[in-house]
């Protein structure tokens, strides 16, 4: 862990089942290797993981079975330590290299900006080789000017245990890169030569393994696995078919017939998937299907009635036409190092055996990096903790309460400062909440890493001004496409669209298939029993698949545009015209919404507000230096998003 990190004070429920063939998966780390600093289920860093997995890989040749490290993509694009460099993760790209992943793909935001998308080609491919799989995404060699692909486009391989496995990775159809890429649609793909003849391979295929940046569920709409699933099945009746997937942030287990599953496991360093299977048929493998002195898989795979709901996923697809001997367990791991030391060691007390070498080099050169890019620079202590979806727009612990006023506090135009004003930005500009304690250049990017500037129009009458926040409200998610050159950032070639890397944004329409877990800063904590607020998943398995018991968070929907009012008369009348103000991102939004109440502006009425350099990266800091001065430097910390203030805590400075 970090320095000024701490673990979590609850553990997992219990071992893990190990089966015949077991699989670790990571996705959507969008550059967190340095954990969660202030929160306790999240405190591990990747140093801590390196160790773990080298840990888990021998239990793995003690037990006699295999274990699959997987990756599906998005390593940068929200926190300091990836989105501080030119390009984003320039350095955080070289300490993820650090785990031995067996299989990885591409995610949408290796592909926004050209630069970054020929790193990952000419880079971070390479250093995987054949372990890469870019089944759909190809590129052009600067060194030909013709299309190729990033990695590999599929990998067949024996396991060590001798399973023998055809594994692809495939993009979801995005269509948000950069001119230099291609992303081959999967209804294409199915349809290549290639790929028919890799399904067909002339040798045997005992699993297939599809990993994607790619939401497992056929339902969610950018979803593309349905596709790839049904042209498997189609052609291979009875092989077993597992899907590793991403994209939409969130915990979920998905099964497609009886002899398919697909797992995705959240996002940010907050969770770590686990699967294992046993009752693979194959004349070649030698791994122990119920391996001696560890719990074994239990669950058939069985698809879900369809209901009409989130959950009805896969009545339209094709099936396994035999009965089935495999059996399923699922979990999904909270990251932390109490959680990866109880099931490295079968210990509740991480110990100095838990470390090795590599791991422990690996968190120094973190700590180290952190430093180098500034990161741990103190711009006040946040006096309560912030988040965006645990309570009610504009209440007491909202985000978007405190950036309403950060809003009216610090985006002034000085030669207009007794002007009124209304300030708008889109709530999607926020990327994560914000938790009690050090508020730091690093959070600066965590909280919104992106760099839209603020744009004006002068005089508008209020009358038609005070009307557009309730049209953007009333109208649909604002997003677009626009040229993403290094130069459209601030500081680095971070993601344009805020979706939170989603097609559409994340609607936090799953009920309680993957909320979220919140908790806080550097504490000494005895060890609790009491669960704690964090994840509490459903998915086609059940409610048993967190590895840590919590208690919910509550997840309450925001709306699209927040506004904050500035300069008004102190006597509470209104303005007769206002100066308009609302970031670049936004402004046709803005300007259509205008026309609909009679307001004739086009873009030759628009200019900067500020220079654009003050962004949506800039005005928390800037509030920060104002408003947040008490107790610096020796921040107190909170017990974490989505928990009440309650318990003692000694605050380490």
């Amino acid at each position: 862990m970090q320095p000024d990190a701490q673990n979590a004070t609850t553990g997992p429920k219990g071992p893990l089942e190990w089966g015949q063939i077991n699989f670790l998966h990571t996705t959507d780390t969008h550059g967190w290797l340095e954990g969660h600093i202030k929160e306790q289920n999240y405190g591990a860093d990747w140093g801590d993981y390196v160790s773990f997995t080298k840990h888990m890989k021998k239990k793995a040749r003690k037990l006699g079975v295999d274990l699959l490290l997987v990756d599906t993509g998005d390593l940068h694009d929200g926190a300091g330590l990836s989105d501080a460099t030119t390009p984003n993760g320039n350095v955080s790209n070289l300490i993820f290299e650090n785990v031995d992943y067996d299989l990885l793909t591409i995610g949408n935001h290796e592909l926004y900006v050209t630069e970054i998308a020929y790193e990952t080609f000419g880079q971070f491919a390479k250093v995987y080789g054949d372990r890469y799989l870019t089944s759909n995404v190809q590129i052009i060699n600067p060194a030909t000017g013709a299309l190729e692909y990033i990695g590999a486009k599929y990998r067949y391989f024996t396991t060590e245990q001798g399973l023998r496995v055809m594994a692809f990775g495939v993009l979801f159809d995005f269509t948000g890169n950069s001119n230099v890429s291609k992303v081959i649609k999967a209804a294409d793909l199915v349809q290549e030569t290639w790929f028919k003849d890799a399904i067909n391979f002339h040798k045997p295929i005992d699993l297939f393994v599809v990993i994607g940046h790619n939401p497992v569920r056929p339902t969610v709409s950018s979803s593309t696995f349905g596709t790839l699933f049904s042209a498997i099945r189609k052609a291979r009746p009875d092989v077993p078919i597992q899907g590793l997937g991403g994209h939409t942030h969130i915990r979920d287990f998905v099964v497609y017939d009886n002899k398919a599953t697909g797992i995705e496991s959240g996002r940010y360093c907050e969770s770590l998937g686990w699967l294992a299977i046993s009752g693979i048929k194959s004349s070649t493998c030698k791994a122990d299907h119920n391996p001696k002195g560890v719990p074994h898989p239990t669950k058939s795979a069985i698809p879900l009635a369809s209901t009409g709901t989130a959950t009805a996923s896969v009545s339209h697809l094709p099936t396994s036409t035999t009965p089935s001997t495999l059996r399923y367990a699922r979990r999904y791991l909270d990251w932390n190092r109490l959680t990866f030391s109880y099931h490295a060691e079968q210990s509740q007390h991480y110990t100095s055996k838990f470390d090795i070498p590599k791991g422990v080099a690996v968190t120094h050169e973190i700590t180290s990096e952190r430093a180098k890019l500034n990161l741990t620079n103190l711009y006040g202590c946040a006096p309560e903790t912030y988040c965006q979806y645990c309570k009610p727009f504009l209440t007491d612990g909202n985000i978007f309460k405190l950036l309403q006023t950060a809003l009216s506090t610090v985006v002034v135009n000085e030669t207009r400062k007794d002007i009124p004003r209304l300030i708008i930005i889109n709530t999607g500009s926020v990327r994560f909440d914000l938790a009690k304690g050090p508020f730091t250049y690093d959070d600066s990017f965590i909280v919104s890493p992106f760099a839209d500037a603020f744009q004006f129009i002068p005089d508008v009458p209020y009358s038609q001004a005070s009307q557009v926040l309730g049209i953007l409200n009333a109208g649909p998610f604002q997003k677009k496409k626009r040229d993403l050159s290094t130069e459209n950032f601030n500081f680095s070639p971070v993601l344009a669209d805020r979706d939170l890397c989603l097609d559409p944004p994340m609607t936090h329409s799953y009920g309680a298939m993957g909320k979220r877990s919140y908790p806080a800063g550097r504490l000494i904590r005895r060890q609790s029993t009491s669960p704690s607020p964090g994840y509490t998943t459903k998915d086609d398995f059940g409610t048993d698949g967190d590895d840590t018991i919590h208690t919910a968070i509550p997840d309450y929907d925001q709306p699209n545009d927040l506004q904050a009012n500035a300069s008004f008369p102190t006597d509470g009348s209104e303005p007769e015209t206002v100066d308009l103000v609302f970031l670049d991102f936004i402004v046709d939004y803005i300007t259509d919404a205008l026309a609909q109440v009679g307001g004739k502006y086009t873009e030759a009425d628009v200019s900067y507000y500020l220079p654009k350099t003050f962004t949506t990266n800039s005005y928390l800091p800037a509030y920060a230096k104002i408003a947040w001065q008490d107790n610096v430097p020796n921040c107190p910390v909170g017990t974490g998003i989505g928990a009440a203030d309650k318990r003692n805590v000694e605050v380490v400075v």
